[in-house]
């Protein structure tokens, strides 16, 4: 299969991915969550090729995640931000981070704190309508 063909799939995984599914698309999203917002900066940040960055922002707009807004008109310049679909994003970030973090520590890594307490914070996923934990063992996928 090929990777273009990911987004007709009726797996959701398959579909998920062929947004996000690669090392650049994710450092993108982590570094607009941050606020970074300019393609130069997050070029600079990234240290990927230029065309590399606007081929994963491209596809991040077309899926619905980016939009662009022009900051200055001479010469015309765009920065990129995160639409809800993109903001909607952030649990698979933030959960990539506690992974990261608890299996696969380094040296001067990160935590995720409350921005208001400071407090450490420990995600968990949990089911919206009655707050139980979700885990592999609790839940299973079957079609509709």
């Amino acid at each position: 299969m090929r990777w273009t063909e990911l987004k007709d799939e009726a797996c959701p995984v398959a579909r998920g991915l062929s947004v996000i599914g690669d090392r650049w698309t994710m450092l993108v999203l982590r570094d607009l969550f941050l606020g970074f917002r300019r393609f130069e900066e997050i070029q600079s940040r990234l240290g990927c090729a230029r065309h590399v960055l606007a081929d994963r922002l491209r596809k991040l707009e077309t899926a619905g995640a980016v939009e662009r807004r022009p900051y200055q008109e001479r010469p015309l310049r765009h920065e990129y931000r995160l639409t809800e679909a993109g903001k909607a994003l952030h649990p698979v970030i933030v959960t990539l981070v506690s992974w990261a973090e608890a299996h696969r520590p380094a040296e001067g890594g990160i935590r995720l704190v409350d921005r208001e307490t400071g407090a450490p914070v420990r995600p968990i996923l949990v089911d919206e309508t009655t707050g139980a934990r979700i885990t592999h063992r609790s839940v299973r996928a079957e079609r509709p």
